[in-house]
């Protein structure tokens, strides 16, 4: 591990608005913010907002700017990344920022039932062709986690370069009759909301190389079990 990324990791550690447990710690056991992250860290009773995979942490730090009356919170396993986020709100002195470095599956260990508002799935590991479709956080086994914590209705959102997880999450939408909101697959040849127009740094990658953006939103029923549709066709 190189210098930066060592002074990177401590630095994060140092941060007031980061959790950071050893997986040890939350597999299977719940961890104290759990229920608790209006009352002991924000200390506020607003509506709550996730970015899964949050990365550099440009889409919470942007919300979060927008939207003060929100708490956001950046989810990613990479500390180095997430440093960059941490350290924006920090300067920017942002009250309704925080960030958690953990893995997407140990999720239901840190949030309540109810507790979430909205999700943004912003520019994810694609994980490419059918074996790896359960790993996409867009698959029936990751929205079933989210149904736990995310209050009836919740909007799930996902912005993505790629086609197949575009499709592939349209497809699950649709099956299980969720209802979408939005959907186009080039976005920025619409007249976009101004909350869409937040840029990741892989989004401004994509978008140099010529990429199309592919946008789509829908809300989850929390007493649907949602089911993968790739399971009717098997039989």
């Amino acid at each position: 591990m190189g210098k930066n990324k060592l002074a990177r990791w401590t630095e994060l550690g140092s941060y007031h608005n980061v959790i950071q447990p050893e997986i040890a710690d939350v597999s299977g056991k719940d961890h104290p913010i759990k229920g608790s992250w209006r009352k002991n860290l924000f200390k506020n009773e607003n509506p709550v907002v996730l970015e899964l995979g949050c990365g550099k942490g440009e889409y919470t730090i942007g919300l979060a700017n927008k939207f003060p009356g929100n708490n956001f919170i950046g989810i990613d396993i990479k500390g180095a990344r997430m440093w960059r986020g941490a350290k924006t709100a920090d300067e920017q002195k942002l009250p309704n920022v925080a960030f958690l470095r953990t893995r997407i599956e140990f999720i239901n260990s840190f949030f309540a039932t109810d507790e979430v508002n909205e999700i943004w799935i912003t520019f994810p590991d694609p994980h490419p062709g059918g074996r790896n479709s359960n790993k996409r956080l867009t698959s029936p086994w990751f929205l079933n986690l989210y149904r736990l914590f995310l209050k009836d209705k919740g909007l799930v959102h996902l912005k993505t370069d790629n086609t197949e997880l575009f499709n592939f999450t349209k497809t699950v939408v649709s099956y299980n009759n969720l209802e979408t909101v939005s959907s186009t697959d080039d976005l920025y040849s619409e007249r976009i909301d101004n909350i869409l127009s937040i840029r990741t740094h892989y989004e401004k990658i994509f978008l140099d190389a010529g990429l199309k953006i592919n946008y789509l939103s829908f809300r989850i029923d929390k007493e649907k079990t949602i089911q993968d549709a790739s399971l009717k066709t098997k039989r």
